[in-house]
This record gives structure tokens, C-alpha cells and sequence, in this order.
């Protein structure tokens, strides 16, 4: 698959989305997981942390990009946002640091990620062509609620780790394969969301075009046929690596992609800061009349979120 989507309307686009600023140069090391699925905090991930911050080196702040138009508010506050959505399993790590104080985790702050299924779908907005040909959302088969899949909170540890059980997102045109991300501070746990506080960082994780297009010839990303826009071609993301948001990619088996991958990256922003990420434009458009506000009541719980399955 190849990417056909550079033009000088979207060299436009990519400058007015994409803004932020560098605080200082360096780097934060991010441990492994000894399982796809882990879920503690391993001695690797505090040693990681504790370095960053005693030597006082910190990576560049991270670039704050639009929030797109399929955001919805009231997402819940769990672990696992699959609903029994199908795909390539994705286990993803995400570590808080405060970019202004020597990358010093940022405990308690609540990220909060969302991004299509594996035929380019949205949860809300399941009416929205994705692009190319694909199957229409209600034929996946799945139990997931259709204003509530594949979205979630986490609130961070004490060394400003969250984690998220999730699938390999798909794709819809025009853009690359890409997870939107926020994160907030100042607010609480209430009613299963996440209510009040500011939002210090909007910003969207990419994948590497090789791990990528991998995963599309599977099953069932591979029903949903047409020209995947490669990270060279995206409208949103400028090159700049884990500071743009690209994600570091493990396979849980080298030998078998199905099985799943361990994505992990640091987040270095601002608490003092506020960016919505509202009204930068980029992201595709969603279709007329499509939902907006908090999902409706009786949405799956936490508990009642089934596992991520491996694609066949």
C-alpha cells in the first residue's frame, strides 16, 4: 500500500495543525513489559523514570495537534476499550511527565485516548465512510456499543504510567493510522468519567508504515481495500518522531503479528498549560448530524469490556 495523498492543501493543513515548542534537549527511557497484557509497574519503569529525573534531562515537549472531528465527551475511566471490537491486540503504555521539571511524572493526570476500528470506524459517528471499500461497522459482528467502543481514561500512577488493552487501529482516508490522546489535569473520577480540570495536551500516536501495512493484510483490516496514507503523506504528523507522537513498537510474537504489540511513548507537557486541541482543523470531516455530547446511559462498564482478540 502506498500513500496518494500529498498535495499543497494539505502541506497548508499539516502547518496550521501542528504547533508547539522545545523546552529542552534529551531523552526519557521507557521500560519494556515482561506481558502483552501486564499490569503493574515493573522495577524497569521506576528505575526509567528516577534516571530521567535525578539527571534532570527531559525530552522536547510534545507538539500539540487538533483533536479531530470525532471526539465525544463522557468517555469512561477503564483499562480495557475494545467491547469486543476485533483486531490485532495493542497494549499501550503511556508515561505523564511535566516537560517544564525535568520530566518529573505527573501523578494523577487522566489521559484519555480514542481511535477507529480495524475498517476505520468510529464509535458515534459509525455512519462516516472511512474510504476506500469497506464493510459498513454493523457487519463486524461485535457486542460494542456504538457510542462507546474503543474510547477510555486512565488515571497515572505514581510514576505517571497508564496503560490501555486496545486493538490495532484501522485507517479511513485521508489520513495515516493514528490514536488521538488528551490529557488532563485538576479534574476527578465521577460517575465512571473523568469531570473537570484543564486540558494540558491534545495530541494524536502513529505508528511505523511497516508494522502498519503489516497488520492491514490481516484479517479483518485486510476487507477494507484502498490507498493507506503513509506517515510521509498524513495531514497531521510533521516527522519529528516520539516528539510527534510516533510510538515505539514491540511484537508480543516477532514471528506472528496477530498476536499483538506493546506500543509504548512518553508524553512531556506542560501542567501550567492549556490546549484543547479544538478548532485546528486537519482529521477528516464527520458526517451531518452526528452525535455529540456524553454517551448514553447504561454503557458497558469496565468489568463488562471483553478482552482484545487476536485477528486469524
Amino acid at each position: 500500500m502506498t500513500g496518494n495523498h500529498r498535495n499543497s492543501s494539505i502541506t497548508r493543513r499539516r502547518a496550521i495543525a501542528v504547533t508547539g515548542g522545545t523546552v529542552a534537549a534529551g531523552g526519557i527511557a521507557v521500560a519494556g513489559y515482561q506481558s502483552a497484557f501486564a499490569d503493574t509497574t515493573d522495577t524497569a519503569e521506576a528505575t526509567a523514570t528516577a534516571s530521567a529525573t535525578s539527571t534532570g534531562a527531559c525530552m522536547t515537549l510534545m507538539s500539540s495537534v487538533t483533536e479531530g472531528p470525532y471526539y465525544l465527551d463522557g468517555a469512561l475511566v477503564r483499562k480495557d476499550i475494545t467491547e469486543g471490537k476485533s483486531g490485532v491486540p495493542l497494549t499501550l503504555r503511556l508515561t505523564v511527565v511535566d516537560a517544564t521539571d525535568g520530566c518529573t511524572p505527573v501523578k494523577g493526570a487522566a489521559v484519555e485516548i480514542w481511535h477507529c476500528d480495524a475498517w476505520g470506524y468510529y464509535s458515534g459517528y459509525t455512519t462516516a465512510n472511512p474510504g476506500g471499500s469497506a464493510p459498513a461497522e454493523s457487519e463486524d459482528g461485535s457486542t460494542a456499543n456504538d457510542n462507546t467502543y474503543l474510547r477510555g481514561y486512565q488515571i497515572a500512577n505514581a510514576n505517571g504510567v497508564v496503560k490501555f488493552e486496545t486493538i490495532f487501529p484501522g485507517w479511513y482516508t485521508p489520513r495515516t493510522c493514528h490514536i488521538h490522546v488528551k490529557v488532563h489535569t485538576g479534574g476527578e473520577k465521577e460517575d465512571g468519567t473523568y469531570e473537570g480540570g484543564t486540558v494540558n495536551y491534545t495530541g494524536q500516536l502513529f505508528f511505523d508504515d511497516t508494522v502498519a501495512e503489516e497488520i492491514f493484510a490481516l484479517e479483518p483490516y485486510s476487507q477494507h481495500s484502498g490507498s493507506y496514507t503513509t506517515l510521509d503523506d498524513d495531514m497531521v504528523y510533521d516527522g519529528g518522531g516520539a516528539s510527534s507522537g510516533l510510538l515505539t513498537l514491540k511484537a508480543v510474537h516477532k514471528a506472528d503479528p496477530s498476536k499483538g504489540y506493546k506500543g509504548s511513548l512518553s508524553l512531556a507537557i506542560d501542567p501550567d498549560a492549556e490546549n484543547t486541541g479544538a478548532g485546528s482543523g486537519g482529521g477528516g470531516t464527520p458526517p451531518s448530524g452526528a452525535p455529540s455530547g456524553e454517551p448514553p446511559s447504561g454503557a458497558p462498564s469496565e468489568s463488562a469490556s471483553p478482552p482484545a482478540s487476536a485477528s486469524s
